[in-house]
């Protein structure tokens, strides 16, 4: 039997080797309580695990459970030959990790009772759950030193206490990072004096996992410098967590970057108990859900309800003979804190003073804003806000025409004037990718040109999009500023929410993305970057750097928070981070928060929404990091495996993004004979990535749809729930709810498919096969060609000749039925040969795609009744297949060009010549 190792390439993370190296280490065990005692087996048994413990004591070193002392433990009882009592602890250690049973209360396992199982302590401690946390103690101390620390803290705590915590302590600065990445369980930092830079413990097992780590390079600063340095570096990996600094340093000396990074200073005479309380103070502060206690105890309170909601307290339907159900089924609890009440400890949404006011203001700390607002209907209505608030009629905006169709009836809201961007085409897998900036950018030098540059209020973008394309958030921004230098920017991030807890994914969030800039365009070395830049350019070269004295940074971000953190249905929020928001648009966002929110907000959304920012900023980067996780096995899985390979592909990243907006030039996350592809590199400098979590599976080899996949195999055989096919394909979502036993489910589900496909093309007779044939080659071969947006008919467009159009304008004109008419897709074309000019009189969106392939005043072009005449999907929103397109009367687009054109003329001639289309 050759030497048991472990081969890091075939790991995502070090989370998934962990667990596996304990299992391996398991198994290992019992075979060897099981081998004859002096055989060669028992030998070879024993050589694998001195093997494993070695590589397993590279990784617990940055754990406090089951950590160093553990494996230090474990190699006693293996030089004892203690092979029965080795295997159960293993076993029990094992079972203890993998289930995570130890953070319900840990302290059974600093206990040393004889003669008690882990199990007993286990099930004993589950009488009074604590939550666990550890904090990492940064500082070069000997092992007897860091022995009486863990005791002294663990001397101080009372048992009334609601948490309770382990420690771990890293000698260096290169491993307090590595614990940092690795040990999801740290909450709290304390860097004690003055660390060395360089690591003694790292081994080539962890340096896949790491390279972000070693690639910084802070050696050449003094000890002293490096306390500071890292509490830096901590609060832009984990912000979340709370850092505290001792040190010698006279308050005179410390400098105020210094001051402003940590949460609390200490010196060394001070007491360890002020330190433990003040631990226990800052993990107590983000515990706090303002608006969630103040409900439950809203809920507790003997009322009288004189006011509106009948089922407050449940009145109306538990007295009920016939709607009892209904409240057996929700509980009590969900309608004693059901109310209309403002008052009482509770806050008014619209104008909050209280409870909501602080839930928002903890909201906006943990998101990274400067201001955050909950949304209780959705990111349609969040859209709708922000769009509403910022833009006035006349105002131009940037926008991606396959952006949620919410957008587009902001502008007929706003009475904006759109231009459309077009994201590059995917047309084997019917679906659009991203906008290149390059476009961007010549749209805007269009406008430039055209005088209208003053007239460009915002730049709209979904990141990341429905598919998992993610824009370089930075870049874009950057460039475009340097253009264009008061841009506001709407990051459409509805399927982002989780996005700002792990770092690879935070760097592109817009507000990560604004803070950065923010301290960048205000920094003397981005000046004198600056200056060179602008000195080095070519005669008519464009900046892509931005003026430092012009540059503004306004960022929005609307979030369904619902759809990938916790949060009931319809839980959104808008995060605002924009340095004139209390100049120029405070007041306007009022307005349109007060137009669009509810004066009836549902309280259990909103506490929803309160008791999710809890979750994430304690655990959000250990479930992120695990949602990434499941989908990279999920991907492997499915690439590795024979039976699946022959129907179905994981969409890879060059299949989604072309290989000119990758520069780093990394093709897919991972494939059999590697393993894994470090993302990070991408993640820093491609212009578009791919989330991870979003998995597209191609099953064009199946001869199925992927409406007809969805339906009669993922939901009515397997009860599989989706949120999007295209014509050849399905996508699926990891998020911080999926468990490893979804991901196995949908495996053996695919498994089963597999093989219901093997018998059914077994059976088919002939015409059968041929015609099953012609399916999987129109799947895989045949491609309806994807339309670009074609233009707004001249009696819609701002200015002739010059990108925008008005969208408001046309969408109102259709209101009166006299000014359209239908006409069948099969017409379309031949009136087109006749030079006939059709022009969309309402929005027809797909689904899928899901984003309106025309909108009201677009010219309809031949790519696009081609495409709609090939789309085999059975919803088209805003198209009446009995009756067929609705197009604008000629005659009134005739009368529309001389209103058109009447723009320069007095408001009552303009009347007179409007009142011809009534």
């Amino acid at each position: 039997m050759p030497e048991k190792k472990i081969d890091s390439a075939h790991y995502y993370n070090i989370a998934q080797l962990r667990v596996e190296s304990w299992n391996d280490l398991k198994n290992e065990s019992t075979k060897l309580h099981s081998s004859p005692r002096g055989s060669e087996e028992e030998k070879e048994h024993k050589k694998n695990l001195q093997q494993l413990l070695k590589d397993l004591e590279g990784v617990e070193c940055y754990f406090a459970f089951p950590g160093l002392s553990c494996i230090n433990s474990l190699r006693e009882m293996l030089g004892k030959q203690e092979h029965t009592a080795l295997s159960h602890k293993i076993a029990e250690i094992t079972k203890n990790l993998v289930s995570d049973r130890y953070r319900s209360n840990p302290d059974f396992l600093e206990d040393d009772e004889p003669g008690v199982e882990l199990t007993d302590k286990a099930e004993y401690a589950e009488v009074e759950r604590k939550n666990y946390f550890e904090v990492m103690f940064v500082e070069d101390i000997s092992l007897a030193e860091e022995n009486k620390l863990r005791h002294d803290l663990k001397e101080m705590r009372l048992s009334n206490e609601q948490f309770a915590y382990g420690i771990v302590v890293q000698r260096s600065f290169q491993d307090a990072l590595i614990a940092l990445q690795f040990n999801f369980n740290i909450q709290a930092v304390v860097i004690r004096y003055a660390p060395p830079y360089h690591s003694k413990k790292i081994t080539p097992l962890i340096k896949p996992f790491i390279q972000n780590i070693l690639k910084l390079d802070f050696a050449s600063r003094t000890p002293r410098e490096l306390g500071p340095i890292m509490g830096t570096i901590v609060k832009k990996f984990r912000p979340e967590l709370d850092t505290y600094y001792v040190t010698d340093t006279a308050l005179g000396n410390l400098k105020d970057s210094t001051l402003k990074t940590f949460r609390r200073i200490f010196y060394r005479t001070e007491d360890l108990q002020e330190l433990h309380l003040t631990i226990i103070r800052g993990i107590s502060e983000r515990f706090e859900t303002p608006f969630f206690s103040a409900l439950k105890d809203y809920s507790k309170k003997p009322t009288g309800i004189f006011h509106a909601m009948p089922i407050s307290r449940g009145n109306s339907v538990f007295k009920s003979r016939w709607i009892k159900d209904f409240g057996n089924f929700y509980g009590r609890n969900m309608f004693l804190a059901e109310t209309s009440s403002t008052t009482g400890g509770l806050d008014s949404l619209l104008q909050p003073t209280g409870s909501l006011k602080k839930a928002q203001q903890k909201a906006s700390d943990a998101y990274g804003s400067r201001n955050t607002y909950f949304v209780t209907n959705g990111t349609s209505t969040a859209n709708k806000i922000v769009v509403q608030a910022l833009v006035k009629p006349g105002d131009v905006i940037l926008i991606d025409r396959d952006c949620h169709k919410s957008h587009h009836y902001g502008l007929v809201l706003a009475g904006a004037y759109p231009v459309y961007l077009d994201s590059y085409p995917i047309e084997e897998y019917s679906m659009y990718g991203a906008v290149p900036l390059e476009q961007i950018k010549e749209k805007l030098l269009q406008l430039k040109k055209a005088g209208r540059l003053n007239l460009v209020k915002m730049l709209l973008l979904t990141n990341c999009t429905f598919d998992g394309l993610v824009y370089n958030v930075e870049k874009v921004m950057q460039e475009v500023l340097a253009i264009k230098p008061d841009m506001i920017f709407l990051w459409d991030e509805a399927w982002f929410a989780f996005a700002g807890f792990t770092y690879n994914y935070k760097q592109r969030t817009g507000m990560f993305v604004a803070q950065k800039l923010c301290d960048k365009f205000q920094s003397n070395s981005y000046r004198e970057e600056y200056k060179a830049h602008i000195k080095g350019l070519k005669k008519n070269e464009t900046p892509t750097l931005p003026d430092p004295d012009k540059v503004r940074i306004r960022v929005y971000s609307t979030q369904s928070t619902h759809k990938t953190l916790s949060s009931f249905r319809q839980g959104s929020m808008i995060h605002i981070w924009d340095e004139d928001f209390r100049k120029k648009s405070e007041n306007t966002f009022m307005e349109a928060y007060m137009t669009h929110t509810s004066t009836s907000p549902n309280y259990q959304m909103l506490a929803s929404l309160d008791v999710g920012r809890r979750q994430v900023q304690f655990e959000g980067y250990e479930l992120v990091e695990k949602s990434i996780e499941l989908a990279m096995v999920l991907r492997a899985k499915v690439n590795d495996h024979p039976k699946l390979k022959k129907y179905f592909d994981v969409l890879t990243i060059g299949d989604f993004i072309p290989e000119q907006h990758r520069k780093t030039g990394i093709k897919e996350y991972y494939n059999s004979k590697e393993g894994w592809n470090r993302m990070e590199t991408a993640w820093e400098q491609d212009e578009f990535v791919l989330d991870p979590t979003k998995i597209t599976l191609h099953i064009g080899r199946t001869g199925v749809d992927g409406d007809t996949f969805k339906n009669r195999y993922l939901m009515d055989k397997f009860n599989i729930q989706i949120n999007k096919t295209s014509r050849n394909s399905v996508l699926f979502m990891t998020n911080i709810g999926t468990t490893r036993g979804s991901v196995t489910y949908l495996t053996n589900a695919l498994l089963r498919i597999a093989d219901e496909l093997d018998q059914e093309f077994k059976t088919l007779s002939q015409k059968e096969g041929n015609n099953r044939k012609e399916r999987i080659k129109s799947l895989t071969e045949d491609f309806p060609p994807l339309p670009d947006f074609s233009y707004f008919h001249h009696s819609f467009q701002a200015v002739p000749g010059v990108p925008g159009g008005n969208i408001r304008e046309a969408f109102f004109l259709a209101y009166n039925e006299e000014n359209y008419e239908y006409m069948p897709l099969l017409e379309c074309l031949p009136a087109m040969e006749d030079n006939r000019i059709l022009v969309a009189s309402s929005f027809i969106i797909p689904y899928p795609p899901g984003f309106p392939v025309l909108v009201p005043g677009q010219v309809v072009s031949k790519e696009i009744i081609r495409f709609l005449t090939a789309l085999d999907v059975s919803e088209i929103h805003g198209y009446r297949a009995d009756l067929g397109l609705r197009i604008f009367k000629d005659d009134v687009l005739n009368r529309q060009k001389t209103v058109s054109s009447m723009g320069s003329m007095g408001s009552n001639s303009r009347k007179k010549i409007t009142n011809l289309k009534n």
